[in-house]
Formats: structure tokens, C-alpha cells, sequence
């Protein structure tokens, strides 16, 4: 008896797809660095912030109050810039600090924020949706920051961080030129945020 023919077949591998929207990703660290940049070029001189020329106590709480608002504006980039050293030397003098809210910000981007809506999140052979990966992610978030030295060490670095800007803006004398050179309040330091986040999905969406 004659056997049946044996068909032909071929295993294709399938193309897997990364884990992350990469177009998404590229966009947003690219409006990132440009924001950056846009953000230092609109720094005042340091030799300006530091001109104890221009220094002098505040007479009551309302001149001080008047004087940080002002000097706020003015100073924007540079207050965020110092803020941003203090959290930096604080992270870097805690290593293990550092390591887990690296790992946290790298647990973000890659789990929920840069990865394609279409790709599930399988972990251990268990498929999670998104509203488990937000949820898990939210429930991470806060045993770091609020059981571990994290959320702690951040506190403090922000305290020691506000406390210089205020005292700084306290006692920086506002020139009246800082009237004339204002810039618009969503044009500063930290306009990235809304504008490099919401170029993210937009090329997700396209790709």
C-alpha cells in the first residue's frame, strides 16, 4: 500500500516584536535633551545669583515673601538646577538609594509607558493586563518610596534644597529690569514634561 504524501511544512519563526514602542522612546528622549537645552540657554548668570551687592535682609515677611516670587521667575532655571545638584549629591552619597528608584523609573518606562499597547505583559506564564501592571506598579511605588530610605532621603534633599532657594530669594534684592525680562511661565525649565510625555503616544499611535 502505497503511503500518503507527506505535505511540505515550515516553521517560520515568528517575529517578536520589542518590548518597547522604540520609535516612542527615540521621540521622547530627543524632545527630552532638546527641552534641556532650550531650559540651560535661559539661565541667568550665576555671577548675577551670587552678587552680594544685591543682597540685603528683608524688613518684614511680606518684602521676603515679594522677593521670592520675583526672584522664582527670574531665577527659575537656576533654583531647578540647584534643587536638581542637591537631589543628585544626596542620591550619589546613598548608592543604595540611588539604585532602587533607578529601578523603580526603569520598572515606569519599561513596563507601562513605553511599552506597545497591543503587547501584553507575561510574567512567570501569567498574562497581566494593564490596569494589574498599573496597579502592581502603583503598590511598588509606594513600598519604595514609603518603606524603604527612599522616600526619606528625597524629603530631606528637597527640604535642604527649598530652604537655600527661599533664603536665597529672601535676600536677593529684585532689580526692576526683572519686570521687563520675563518670560512666560510654561516656557521654562520644565515645559518637557507635558510637551516630550504627549509626543510619546502620539508616535506610538503611528507606528
Amino acid at each position: 500500500m502505497a503511503s500518503a504524501p507527506t505535505l511540505p511544512m515550515s516553521n517560520s519563526p515568528q517575529s517578536s516584536q520589542p518590548p518597547i514602542s522604540t520609535p516612542a522612546f527615540r521621540a521622547f528622549v530627543s524632545r527630552l535633551f532638546s527641552s534641556i537645552r532650550h531650559g540651560f540657554s535661559n539661565r541667568r548668570p550665576w555671577s548675577e545669583m551670587v552678587d552680594r551687592s544685591s543682597m540685603a535682609r528683608p524688613d518684614s515677611l511680606t518684602e521676603a515673601y515679594s522677593r521670592i516670587r520675583k526672584n522664582l521667575s527670574y531665577f527659575r532655571v537656576n533654583y531647578l538646577t540647584l534643587l536638581a545638584l542637591v537631589l543628585a549629591l544626596s542620591l550619589l552619597s546613598h548608592p543604595f538609594s540611588l539604585v532602587v528608584l533607578l529601578s523603580l523609573l526603569a520598572a515606569w518606562a519599561f513596563l507601562y509607558i513605553f511599552r506597545q499597547s497591543d503587547q501584553p505583559l507575561i510574567v512567570l506564564g501569567r498574562t497581566f493586563s494593564d490596569r494589574e501592571t498599573l496597579l502592581g506598579l502603583c503598590l511598588l511605588t509606594v513600598i519604595v518610596i514609603f518603606l524603604t530610605s527612599v522616600g526619606s532621603l528625597l524629603i530631606s534633599a528637597l527640604m535642604i534644597g527649598f530652604s537655600i532657594i527661599c533664603a536665597h530669594g529672601a535676600f536677593m534684592v529684585p532689580d526692576d529690569l526683572f519686570l521687563d525680562d520675563q518670560e512666560p511661565a510654561n516656557s521654562g525649565f520644565l515645559s518637557f514634561l507635558g510637551s516630550a510625555a504627549a509626543s510619546a503616544p502620539a508616535v506610538a499611535v503611528r507606528v
